[in-house]
Order: C-alpha cells, then structure tokens, then sequence
C-alpha cells in the first residue's frame, strides 16, 4: 500500500502538453458518446450515507412539525443540487439538525406554505453573498458562539422529543415543554417508551460490537440498525404505536407566497440565511480536516467556500420550491462519506438519487416506523450536539461566558436572539481582554518581579508606571510580559523607566515579549545590562542587549551573536574568548548556524555531521558546501583527528556551551517563560494520558528537531529515535530489541494511526556505512558497528540498484550518500512491515506508513510517494496542504 499521500507536482522533466495550457485536453472524438464513471468507493460511499440520512431526514422532519415527505425532498435535493454545484465535493447537505429550531418556529408562527417561501428567499440571500464572495467572513464568528447555538439547538431538540419518547406531543418551546413534563410523566406510554429504549439501545451498543464479525457489522449504520430493529421489534409484538404517515405525493404542498409582517418575514429570512450558511460553511471546513487526515486524499480538491455558498442556496431554491425543509451541510452524514472513502461528488449525488428512489417506491416499508423511534433517534442526535469536547475548548480558551450566554440565549429566546447576545458578550469579553491589565510587584530574593498579565495598552500606563517605580534605585529588576499585545504608550514607558533605571547604577530583564516587537518570543535576558559588565552575562558572553535572535531562540538555547555592526577587532576578541583562539572565520552568517562560534554556517553543519565515522567530529571548516550531504573529511575508523581544546565542538558550538551554564539557562528560560503557557495543556495530559497518532521514528540527530518540522506539540508524535533511523528486522535485533518494543507499544497499546521514519541530510551513520573498509564490510567489534549492520541492506540496495528506483523529485541526489539516505527509508519502511504488529494494523486498515527525507540545510521536507515503478520523494509545499 502507498506510504504517504500523495501529491500534485510539476515535473520539469515531463514533456510539453499538447493542447494550450487554459484550454482542456483533448477528449474522445465528437461522435463517441462520453459514459459516466463512479468509482466504486463512490458508489459504496453513496450507500453508506443513504442508509443515515434516510431515517435522519425522516425523524428531523417530524421534529420541526413538517410533512414527513419535507424531510426526504431536502435530503434528496441537498445531495444532488448542492453536491453537483458546491464548492465542498464530499459535503454531505440536506435537513439539518442545527435548523430544526428555526423551521419549527417558522412553521408554528407563519405555516408551511410560507415557510417554504422563506427557505426560496434565503437561497438567493446565499446566492447573494456567494457572488459577493464573503463566505470567509461567516469564519470570522467566534467558535464559541457556534458551538453555543448547536448546543443550545441540541437542548431544544431534545426536550421536545422527550415527550413524543413518552407517548405524548411536544410544546411550542422549552419552557413550555419543561412546564408539561410532569403531566406528561404522569401519562407514559409503555409501548413508546419500549421502542425508544430500544432504539437507543442499538444506537449507542452497535458502533461498540466486539470482533471481527462486530467489525463488518458495524459497516452498517447504527442509525438504520436502530430503527429498523426497533420497527421490526415493534410490528412482531403487535404494538400500538403512531407510526410515519407519508400522504400521497400528489397532495404534497409547495412553496406558496410569504405572508406576514415585513420586519417578521426579513428576520426570519436572515435567521435562516445565517445559520444555513454558517453551519455549510463550518462543515466544508472540517470536511477539509477530515480529508487531509485521510491516507490518498492528495487528488481531492480543498473546498471553494463562496462556490459552496452558491451551491447551498441554489439547494435551498430547489427544496423550498418543491416543499422541502431548509438545507445545509451536515456534519454526521459528511464524515461517513468521508470515512466510506468517498473520492469526488459523484457519491453525494448518488446519495441523493438513491433518497429519490426510496421516496417513490419504499413508502409501504417507510410507513411501518414508529414516530417514537424517530423521536429517539433525533433526541440521541441533539445530546451529542451538546459536545463535551467543545465544553472543554472554550473553557481553556477563556470563552465559556460566550458559550453559556449563547445556548442559554438560544433555548430560551431563540436562535437569532442566542446567536446575538453571543456576540455581544464575546465583543464585551474582548473588549475587557484589552482593556484589563493585571500588574504585580513582589520582592524575591533582592529581586523585584514586574509582572504584567494581559494587553499593555496606553490605559495600563499609569499603574505600570507606579509598579516600576516601586523597584529602588539600583537593584535589580525583572519585568516579566504576558501578554500578545503592546502599544507605544506603554512601550514608550518601559523603554524610558529601563533606561533611567540601568544609567543609574541598576540591572533591569525583560521576559515574555521584546518591547516594541510584534511577535511573541518568550526570550529572556532579550534587554539585560548592568554598569559593571555592560553587554555580557556572569560567563563572559554577550547578552541580549545586542541580539540578533531569532523568534524561535528560547528553546534553541544558542550563544547570541554581537551585533553586525560591532567594530572588527572587537568582534575577533569575542571570537578569540569563546573558541581560545584567533578567528579564522567571519561570525556573522544569518543563515541559520550557530552564531558567535568563529565558524561559518557552512563549516559548522559540517562539524555537527558526526563526521565520517559513527559521530567523530570532523575538523572545524571543513564543511562540503552547501549541498550538506555530509561528506566528511575522515578516511577511517580512528583516523580522525579530534577537535582541539577549545575550539569548535563536533555539534558546531563553543566549548563553553558543554558545560552546565546552558542546561540551567534553558530550564530557567523554560520555568519563567514556556511553563505559564503551557501548563494547561500539559496538566490535561497528565489526567488523561497520552495518545498521540503519530509514530515519528527518527535519526538521533541532534539538528532534526521533530516538533519544529511536524509543526507538533506535547501529546501528539511517540517519537523513536537512533542512530541512522534504523529498524532492524524481527528477530535480528542483535540483543537490542527497543525498536521492536517501541513499534510493539505504539501500535497495540497506543493505537497510533501512523509511521513515519524520517531519514535526513548529513547523516553520520551514513557517512559510516559509505567509509571503506578492509574486507568490503563493516566489522563488528564496537556496539556502534553492530548496530549499524542494520542499515547493510540499504548499502546493497543501493550498490546492486535492486528494486524500484528512489530519487527526489525535480533534481537528483546530490552523492551517493544522499542516495543512501533516501534508500535507506525505502528500506526501513520494509523492515517496518515485516513486523507482525505492523502488520496486522496495516492488513486491518487501521495504519499508515510514511517516508520523509529532511534536508538540513534546505530545511525542506520530502514526502515519499511509492508506485510499482519508482518511489520518490516529493516537496512539501503549502498549497498541497488542506488546512
């Protein structure tokens, strides 16, 4: 099976097209009749989500008070109108969940004929803004107020059907059908609460069934499952029950003309509009999440989201007209199709077509349901929309208020009268973010702490001003920052007060942010100097007075360059302090190596390549050139000649930066400046566990930072990592059996959805496997060398040009060591499968393998991508990325 997504490239080497580059490609010849082709994943995606939306769109109807047919034109329209024109090919739309509030209350207040009307109207209101192109700007609400209104609809849904569960009719709202409940309590009937116990029953122990025969059972939905057991259930027993009433389709009532008040029709109009649109559009964007995650989704278009908004109101025209509910996207029925492997919008069509086909000929079967088993399922459907996941979101973001107020607002007010109070309370609880600022003074140690909780802003300038002057004349402060934002005023302030503070005998140090930049970098020491030792901390180097750090230099850990502009000679007696020698080299490449070390980039990726021999460091300057494939100067084992004390160590860094001084500097940095931020996270990982999905199996390099390149966090890769990026295969692990256990662990017990090894630029191990040896081959005398026997396979593999080629594409590789490098994670990947633990996962579908090669000093990312001719390995670049 591939080993990572696949990818659109342009290939340099491929020929000319034949046809104009805007014009399409030349097609059959006129007189052919063009035949359309469904995939079969399409087809079994169209199926899949057919038997959901079937009961779904029945039990949805019958909770907005609608005709039962209204549910069935909507899901039959939304599949084939807004599948075949919306921007989001594997959106699944037709009546909503998250709008059964609003239709309920049109159709209590106004009727169905002009409710439908209504539905027309909001359709071209959607057209409208399609054509204005602002669908990113329904984006722009507060995911808090969303997942408030879903909530809040959520309650809605399920107080009502309570009582249609307990043999009774629902009230006009919440506080009605709250006020009803006891009577209704009092009067239950048995046989409806039977068949709704039932039902929920198999919709919540069906997706649960052990086994293998629970896992091809489970292929089918719950939803339909629970439904049909419970109708069937009921028809066995004889029970008295209310069942679907489905009048003929020649009595089913269309749209007539609005009727009511202007200002009533408008509001009801925009209400429908906004919450149509902003549900469609919300769902096209988690449907591109859904598809990015998903193993060969590379061909699968990202979503057009103003096109969908045509598509969406086009839908609505079409299902309004012929008598249909509103329509929208709808999450539940989306990520089946995505998850059935749903591969173009053929397989929401065919959903739709199929809708058609069961509201023409299955209505005698359709007539059998029971309305309190589509109570159930529709009250299921409201509890889950309460989600607590979206609880736990906005309550570590700070915005459980939003959520409140807005599902409170929606059940007891309304939708558009939730939704507005919501953004009210989310423009006032933004507003006091700005505005509250919380300043401390407190003495610790001799040592005055500043701390500032919040956004500096010109109004936070008074009590800032009074909090410094509180730290006497000179003693040491520190001003800690935590917040994103800093105006002049305030910037002005800090900057005359540490100014004022330092040329009077005092030591001031400024964490969090750098006053007057834009960017958060959790650098501290960015602004220290004192009158004893102007420019230089306690060991001599220089401090961040003159730095020119980078955003990313706290947990980089690295010595800080003088400034560009310091003279020469001062700049070769800084060079001379750290490496105990004259400088050979400028210092002051910006190209991302290690500053301040006498070494240029260059020569410093070339003394951290571990040389040519299983990590030896090679000799300062030295370095191949850019190209970093790690071409060392040593010949042989022992022969390389180690760097001499005081200069340059084999990690290109000063000899200074061994010593402790650096790994106290770190934890300080990261108490003072990182631990505030993320203890949050880390505290609920710590409750909860982790479960990543990722295996990320690596070389222990020290350069390959893998939650810098991966863009991760705590809790998300079960990182590997070794010399040379080596899996041995079972059963010659040469007494070490951790990569065994590792990939054991990850795969039965973490239940990770991925692999990835990762093989990267400059790689020693490599280096070691390329050095000539006596016999040919390498000996076995050190641990080291036993280990690295591993990778022979990927030496013969390469020498004897076995199997399919490896190249990268758009180049070649620039040696034969970066031939090896990227042969060596082809190789890997097999060793990787002929485990029995990956094998299993892969044969049952539950996992994925992926090859990346790292290029250092690139920093570019190559993703395998495997074919029965070749495997390449393909730039990663933002547009091929769904977000």
């Amino acid at each position: 099976m591939p080993t990572c997504v696949p990818t659109h490239t342009a290939d340099p080497n491929r020929p000319e097209r034949a046809h104009p580059p805007h014009s399409p490609p030349h097609g059959p010849p006129p007189d052919r009749p063009r035949r359309l082709r469904i995939a079969g994943a399409d087809l079994s995606a169209a199926v899949a989500v057919f038997l959901i939306a079937l009961p779904l769109s029945l039990g949805i109807a019958l909770a907005t008070g609608a005709p039962l047919q209204a549910g069935l034109v909507a899901a039959a329209v939304g599949g084939i109108v807004a599948g075949r024109i919306g921007g989001c090919p594997l959106q699944v739309s037709g009546p909503a969940a998250g709008l059964t509030v609003v239709t309920a209350d049109l159709i209590q207040q106004y009727g169905w004929r002009t409710t439908c009307a209504i539905t027309v109207l909001a359709g071209l209101a959607q057209i409208g803004l399609g054509c204005l192109r602002v669908a990113r700007g329904a984006l722009a609400v507060s995911p808090a107020i969303v997942h408030g209104m879903l909530a809040g609809i959520g309650v809605t849904i399920a107080v009502a059907q309570v009582h249609i569960v307990l043999g009774g009719t629902p009230q006009s709202s919440v506080p009605d059908n709250l006020r009803a409940l006891p009577a209704q309590l009092a009067n239950v009937d048995p046989a409806a609460v039977a068949v709704s116990v039932l039902t929920l029953t198999l919709l919540l122990l069906w997706p649960k069934l052990p086994g293998r025969a629970g896992r091809l059972l489970r292929m089918v939905p719950a939803a339909l499952v629970a439904v049909a057991g419970a109708t069937a259930t009921a028809a066995a027993a004889g029970l008295v029950l209310a069942e679907v009433d489905l009048p003929s389709w020649r009595s089913h009532a269309l749209a007539g003309l609005p009727e009511g008040p202007v200002l009533g029709l408008v509001a009801a109009v925009l209400t429908t509009t906004l919450v149509c649109s902003v549900q469609s559009l919300l769902g096209a964007v988690a449907v591109d999440k859904l598809v990015a995650r998903r193993p060969g989704s590379g061909h699968v278009p990202r979503s057009d989201l103003d096109r969908e908004l045509l598509g969406q109101g086009a839908a609505n025209i079409a299902s309004g007209c012929l008598g249909g509910l509103p329509v929208a996207g709808v999450a539940v029925r989306s990520s089946a199709n995505v998850r059935a492997g749903a591969v173009s919008r053929n397989s929401t069509m065919l959903h739709g077509a199929l809708v058609v086909v069961a509201a023409l000929l299955m209505v005698p079967v359709l007539e059998f349901i029971p309305l309190a088993s589509l109570a159930a399922l529709v009250m299921a459907v409201g509890i889950q929309m309460v989600s607590l996941h979206h609880i736990r979101t906005v309550t570590r973001h700070r915005e459980a208020l939003v959520y409140a107020v807005t599902a409170v607002g929606v059940v007891f007010a309304g939708v558009l009268e939730g939704v507005a109070l919501g953004i009210a309370v989310a423009v006032g609880v933004a507003l006091h973010r700005l505005t509250h600022t919380r300043i401390t003074h407190e003495v610790k140690e001799e040592v005055h702490h500043v701390d500032v909780r919040g956004q500096l802003t010109f109004l936070a300038v008074p009590r800032l001003s009074r909090a410094l002057h509180l730290v006497p004349q000179g003693a040491t402060g520190v001003v800690a920052l935590d917040g994103s934002f800093m105006d002049h005023a305030a910037y002005e302030a800090l900057q005359d007060w540490q100014n004022t503070h330092t040329a009077r005998g005092g030591a001031v140090e400024i964490t969090g942010r750098r006053p007057g930049a834009g960017v958060w970098i959790a650098e501290p020491a960015a602004l220290i100097s004192s009158p004893t030792t102007e420019g230089t901390d306690e060991t001599g180097v220089p401090s961040g007075a003159g730095c020119h750090c980078r955003p990313w230099t706290a947990w980089r850990n690295h010595q800080c360059e003088l400034p560009l502009s310091a003279p020469d000679d001062d700049r070769s007696d800084h060079d001379n302090r750290v490496t105990g020698g004259p400088s050979t080299t400028s210092s002051t490449s910006d190209t991302g190596g290690s500053s301040g070390t006498g070494v240029t980039h260059e020569a410093g990726d070339a003394a951290g390549r571990q040389g040519g021999h299983y990590g030896r460091p090679s000799r300062p300057g030295t370095g191949d050139g850019p190209s970093d494939t790690g071409t060392g100067t040593d010949t042989g084992p022992g022969t390389g000649s180690a760097s001499p004390a005081g200069s340059v160590s084999g990690a290109g860094g000063p000899q200074a930066s061994r010593t402790g001084t650096d790994l106290v500097r770190g934890l300080s940095t990261f108490q003072r400046s990182t631990a505030p931020l993320v203890r949050g996270e880390l505290a609920r990982l710590a409750r909860e566990g982790q479960r990543p999905t990722q295996l990320f199996l690596t070389c222990a390099d020290s350069r390959l930072v893998t939650s810098m390149i991966t863009s991760s966090g705590p809790g998300d890769l079960f990182v590997v990592r070794n010399v040379g990026n080596l899996v041995p295969p079972p059963g010659k692990e040469s007494g070490d059996d951790s990569v065994a256990a590792a990939l054991e662990y990850a795969v039965e017990v973490l239940a990770v959805r991925s692999i990835t090894v990762c093989g990267h630029s400059g790689c020693g191990a490599i280096q070691a496997l390329l050095a000539p040896r006596p016999d040919g081959t390498p000996s076995a005398r050190t641990p080291l060398e036993r280990w690295l026997r591993h990778g022979l396979p990927s030496l013969k593999r390469v020498r004897d040009g076995g199997g399919p080629g490896v190249r990268l594409a758009g180049r070649a590789p620039a040696d034969i060591a970066e031939q090896l490098c990227l042969t060596n994670v082809v190789q890997q990947l097999e060793h990787l499968r002929a485990h029995a633990s990956v094998a299993r996962a892969l044969k049952d579908g539950l996992l994925t393998l992926n090859g990346l090669y790292f290029h250092v000093g690139e920093a570019q990312a190559y993703l395998l991508i495997e074919t029965a001719a070749e495997r390449v390995f393909d730039r990663v670049r933002a547009e091929d990325l769904a977000l």
